[in-house]
């Protein structure tokens, strides 16, 4: 009677995937992004190297790196107590503005994107055309309007300011993402009797976290960094914003760049944190809106 032999089972060999050729044109891509990096990073670098030098080292050695280390200029930007008023008058502006954009362009973004009534098209339309215009051509007119009205040099005359000019944004933003939720939860919601305030405050608001980090993170960087309205429309050197009076310090210590690039960092230090605190959010709000429901 004949032995069966055992079956030999051919065991799996583990394939290696194909390496991807680093061809021409993927190289000089890489190359061409590894050079915009360097020339975004460049600036970030200069002023963090030039706030530590003394004003001898930067002349003597513009470019290099700082050694020793000074940090005399840090606590040279925060003498005197300006430097925390400059910082209290920003963050007025920045918290005011930013949150009265957020509020008025929820309700503008879910009438345009839930809503149907004549003209919504257009006034979209309008909207997104605001965003290409400078507020440099609006200085002049609204100068003359805030002189009328006495709003110059007033903290809630600069916030309306700063919101009417972050709200096109805003609404492009919101609207955008609204669209992409499903219109579903809006018929459950509807068919339950709420009404288009307790589906906007109680549904899309806690399901636009994303978006709305991202908003608040851009305008607040914009509003933060803007220079020219802050000087025009705040004269008053006590309601001087960080930015204003960071510049002061080229004219008041004869060009002392270190100085000026210490207090560059030191007003770039809450932006920093407030980026970090949602930046994960911040990443998905930035594609959220990018597929319509």
């Amino acid at each position: 009677m004949a032995v069966d032999e055992p079956l030999v089972r051919a065991e799996a060999v583990p394939v290696e995937p194909p390496r991807r050729r680093l061809g021409a044109g993927r190289f000089v891509r890489q190359l061409l992004l590894a050079c915009a990096a360097i020339l975004a990073l460049y600036p970030v670098w200069f002023m963090i190297s030039t706030a530590f030098k003394s004003n001898d080292q930067y002349l003597d050695n513009t470019y290099g790196f700082p050694w020793p280390l000074d940090v005399a200029n840090f606590s040279g930007a925060l003498r005197g107590g300006e430097f925390f008023r400059w910082l209290a008058n920003s963050a007025i502006l920045t918290f005011g503005s930013v949150i009265i954009a957020t509020l008025f362009g929820a309700l503008a973004a879910f009438a345009i994107a839930r809503m149907r009534f004549r003209g919504r098209d257009a006034f979209l339309s309008i909207n997104v055309g605001l965003l290409i215009v400078p507020p440099v051509v609006m200085l002049i007119p609204l100068f003359t309007l805030y002189t009328q009205f006495s709003m110059v040099s007033t903290y809630w005359g600069v916030i309306i300011l700063y919101a009417g000019l972050t709200l096109p944004f805003s609404v492009y933003l919101l609207s955008n993402f609204f669209r992409a939720i499903p219109r579903e939860l809006f018929e459950s919601a509807a068919m339950d009797g709420a009404s288009h305030l307790t589906i906007l405050s109680r549904i899309l608001m806690p399901l636009s976290a994303p978006a709305l980090v991202t908003l608040v993170v851009v305008n607040s960087l914009w509003v933060w960094n803007e220079l020219l309205i802050a000087l025009v429309f705040l004269p008053d050197e006590q309601k001087r914003t960080l930015m204003v009076g960071v510049t002061v310090f080229q004219g008041r210590y004869n060009l002392d760049v270190p100085l000026t690039m210490a207090g560059m960092c030191l007003a770039s230090i809450p932006m920093f944190f407030l980026y970090l605190f949602g930046q994960r959010l911040f990443i998905r709000g930035l594609t959220a809106g990018a597929v319509k429901g």
